[in-house]
């Protein structure tokens, strides 16, 4: 009997799942800082469970290993070595939801399973990814879980300029800018009204209309750019929160990429709400759209016994 746990980010060196130690713990306490939301629950959780029965076993699978064996020009930013080497990189998220599609490409979609596939993962937290051969070869998101799509409350992609900006300019402390980032920004913030993308399809407001709208654009936008990595595109897969229960969502997206031969089946698209792994373009689509509901838990479950299986 274990004990499996989602820890969002493994930094550079823990990029598969392990048995949790009391060194291992440290070093995955040390990466609070990159992954504010997300590390230190995940820590305290391990901590507790630790404390309380000492004679469990604790398996961490990390979000980020998934991603750890992108090619150098996707996993670098544009800074000088040194600070690559101290860590400073492209990481990717989601990993473990994107892990359950790759395997669940082979039932649901067997003709594009070991093609190029752009998996978006459109949640209150949202990123894609570029799976080739069912390997990521390329993330939205970077260093840490800020950058890429806009998501709740996080604003995805933004010129580091404006942080400058709100520093120089308006006084503002490190804590009010990590503040800012991570509960302000966003849908949320863009519209005013709500980070919820139900709330924001309900209303009127011109701002929440915009949110919406931005929110779509940016899918495809990036879509259409993680194609590029890959030299051509043969399928896209929806999932998670917005992406499997939202048909409006899809459709505007996939409208968007009419233009890389995605050609949307409506009636298929409105059914898919009640049924995993549904084919949302016609049968005469150049390219194939799905709809895959993920299953995290699973991978982790699967992880923990392989690892406890071993010790």
């Amino acid at each position: 009997m274990g004990f499996g746990h989602r820890v969002v980010h493994g930094g550079p060196d823990l990029d598969a799942p392990v048995v949790v130690d009391a060194p291992t713990l440290a070093r995955i306490e040390a990466l609070e800082p990159l992954a504010p939301l997300h590390n230190p629950p995940a820590v305290a959780v391990l901590k507790a469970l630790a404390e309380r029965f000492p004679k469990l076993p604790q398996v961490a699978c990390f979000d980020t290993a998934f991603h750890r064996g992108h090619p150098a020009v996707a996993d670098r930013f544009a800074i000088p070595d040194e600070l690559y080497r101290e860590g400073v990189r492209r990481y990717g998220f989601h990993g473990l939801s994107y892990e359950y599609i790759a395997g669940a490409l082979a039932e649901h979609a067997p003709a594009i399973a070991l093609g190029r596939v752009v998996v978006a993962h459109l949640g209150s937290g949202a990123s894609m990814c570029a799976l080739a051969g069912g390997r990521s070869v390329d993330s939205s998101m970077g260093f840490t879980a800020l950058h890429g799509l806009p998501m709740g409350t996080r604003p995805g992609s933004l010129d580091p300029g404006v942080i400058l900006w709100l520093q120089q300019q308006k006084g503002w402390t490190v804590g009010q800018v990590e503040h800012f980032l991570y509960a302000d920004c966003g849908l949320k913030g863009l519209s005013g009204v709500s980070n919820d993308m139900r709330t924001l399809l309900a209303s009127e407001a011109p701002l929440a209309r915009l949110a919406v709208e931005y929110f779509v654009y940016h899918v495809a936008r990036t879509a259409a750019a993680l194609a590029a990595d890959m030299g051509g595109i043969d399928g896209l897969v929806f999932t998670a929160g917005i992406g499997e229960r939202s048909a409006e969502i899809r459709a505007r997206v996939l409208r968007r990429l009419h233009w890389l031969g995605f050609s949307l089946d409506e009636a298929a698209n409105q059914a898919a709400n009640q049924a995993g792994g549904t084919l949302l373009t016609r049968v005469d689509s150049e390219r194939a759209a799905y709809m895959i509901p993920t299953d995290e838990e699973l991978v982790i479950a699967r992880h923990t016994l392989a690892l406890i299986g071993e010790a």
